[in-house]
């Protein structure tokens, strides 16, 4: 796979497979086609990842979502190699990661990428400052240097007045803001995001990625965020992948992935999502002539909107305006949204027992 300007990550054909005889296993999925619960059966083996391939743009924040055992957190992993694929290909920043020997991973790893567990891993005996230092004082920054950075990085999270103090001494979503500043604090081209949110409460979790989301568009850090909440997802992330027993399922922004499901076992993930602030007039919108071959000309008094206006948005503006809802890009007019195709749109996103 030959790396693009735009494309910081390039993974390809990746499999992971723990057991005494990985390369067995993979011979005979390849050979013959065996599934997971073969491979378990007869290699004593366990399919981690299933021959998946994405590329991240510069910039991107790309989710990869999935229940627990779906691969994403051991995916993840493979990306700086704390864990070795069993095969495939990765390529971050046009580096060969797979080709790097142990000196020379570490320094990547050192330099561009940076990485936030859902376990902040504090050190206790340093203070917040310190910690947030630690990935300078591996790259041997002068003490002065690495502490006037590690400050810089401690403002932009909010947390500069806390410097002296200790981890036990701050809340979880304060820690996890020590340790997203931390990972931030060596200014890596590259972030790893392995479930930061999860541990904790609904309210701090919601604060938090406001927080990142913020943080995102200032230092607009391409980032793999992994998350077993599609709420969280659709909230963060540019692109979402699915990934279902190591395998990749579906990789799409959230309105491709709402409005054009790709099994029914993607349908069933994202049932519940609202589509008020995912789906946009350019998914909802028909063909003008479709319109007007129906019913006539389209009325002079009907209202124009972008094509990324929300479904929310246009409800509101069709419960003002019995007329249906011209879509322009550039000052030309692209489609026409009726009543109906609202209803259609919405009743089409709702769970019927």
């Amino acid at each position: 796979m030959t790396q693009r300007d735009d494309h910081v990550i390039e993974i390809s054909n990746v499999w992971k497979i723990f057991g005494a005889n990985p390369d067995q296993a993979l011979t005979a999925i390849r050979e013959r086609g065996l599934s997971k619960a073969d491979v378990l059966s007869e290699y004593n083996a366990v399919v981690g990842v299933a021959d998946v391939s994405l590329s991240v743009k510069r910039g991107e924040i790309f989710c990869i979502m999935g229940l627990s055992g779906s691969g994403k957190s051991t995916l993840v992993r493979h990306f700086n190699r704390l864990l070795e694929p069993t095969a495939g290909k990765i390529k971050i920043e046009g580096t060969d990661v797979m080709a790097l020997g142990p000196q020379e991973l570490q320094k990547f790893r050192n330099r561009k990428i940076g990485m936030v567990f859902q376990n902040f891993a504090l050190m206790p005996h340093r203070s917040v400052l310190d910690n947030v230092a630690m990935p300078l004082e591996i790259r041997q920054v002068s003490k002065n240097e690495r502490m006037r950075q590690a400050a810089a990085i401690l403002d932009i999270v909010e947390l500069g007045a806390w410097g002296a103090k200790f981890a036990h001494e701050l809340s979880g979503g304060m820690q996890q803001r020590v340790g997203l500043a931390r990972a931030l604090a060596a200014n890596p081209d590259v972030l790893l995001m392995d479930e930061p949110f999860s541990a904790l409460d609904p309210l701090i979790r919601r604060q938090l990625q406001d927080e990142f989301i913020r943080l995102s568009k200032i230092l607009k850090k391409t980032t793999i965020f992994i998350t077993h909440d599609l709420d969280e997802a659709v909230r963060i992330g540019d692109r979402i992948a699915i990934m279902r027993d190591g395998k990749m399922v579906q990789i799409g922004t959230a309105e491709d992935i709402v409005m054009h499901p790709a099994d029914n076992y993607v349908s069933d993930f994202v049932a519940g999502i609202s589509r008020l602030k995912v789906v946009h007039a350019h998914a909802v919108m028909q063909p003008i002539s479709a319109y007007t071959t129906a019913n006539g000309a389209v009325p002079a008094s009907a209202p124009r909107v972008k094509g990324q206006e929300t479904l929310s948005n246009l409800i509101n503006l069709a419960i003002d305006d019995a007329n249906p809802i011209l879509v322009e890009e550039n000052g030309s007019d692209i489609g026409i949204i009726t009543r109906a195709d609202l209803l259609r749109t919405v009743i089409e996103g709702t769970e019927v027992s």
